[in-house]
């Protein structure tokens, strides 16, 4: 199943969006949201509030993900979530206020994960059930390329040019790739929730 799924274009697609995804996110996020604050004049706790409030946001946007993938398929859903993670990454160098670092927070965080749902019911459609395992394993393996990619290139940004204002601009523009990479992929018809007792 392994070498048929890779023979197909819908893996390709959902594996490079999902490699995106941790370019935008884990890799990006996780190793310099602090140090870009800290260089925009917040305080560590400061910083360190804004990652707690993602996270608590973020449990919020992942159950609300896979209920409206339930209801309005998961294509749809999942193109708007790195719409609006590349619009919230692009903003980000501007906010200068912890009222304003906050509201991110909160939007960011609620689409943290929000692509988990999506991508793995994705991948339970387009490749079966019963490999789901294997096949989103390999998408896992993608996100953890994106999220290497984007740890190192945003510090070597930050140290080229004493900023982190291009590595997240590009990280933005990356996830509005992603949007068009998802519109893509052919979604197979499935039974609407609403419909099953």
């Amino acid at each position: 199943m392994q070498r048929s799924a890779m023979s197909s274009p819908q893996f390709w697609l959902l594996a490079s969006s999902f490699g995106i995804c941790g370019l935008t996110t884990s890799g990006l996020f996780q190793t310099h949201l602090i140090p870009h604050g800290i260089e925009h004049g917040f305080t560590e706790m400061t910083m360190a509030m804004s990652l707690g409030v993602m996270g608590a946001a973020d449990v919020f946007g992942t159950i609300l993900s896979g209920w409206l993938c339930d209801r309005y398929g998961k294509r749809w859903p999942l193109a708007f979530y790195y719409l609006v993670r590349g619009a919230t990454l692009i903003v980000l160098p501007s906010i200068d206020s912890t009222g304003q670092l906050m509201l991110f927070s909160i939007i960011y965080g609620m689409n943290w994960l929000s692509t988990i749902p999506a991508t793995s019911a994705l991948t339970a459609d387009l490749f079966g059930k019963q490999n789901v395992g294997v096949v989103f394993g390999w998408f896992c393996f993608a996100h953890q390329i994106g999220a290497a990619i984007a740890a190192y290139s945003a510090g070597y940004v930050d140290s080229l040019m004493g900023d982190y204002h291009l590595a997240f601009v590009a990280s933005g523009l990356f996830a509005f790739v992603a949007t068009g990479i998802v519109v893509f992929i052919k979604e197979p018809q499935t039974v609407s929730a609403s419909h099953i007792s």
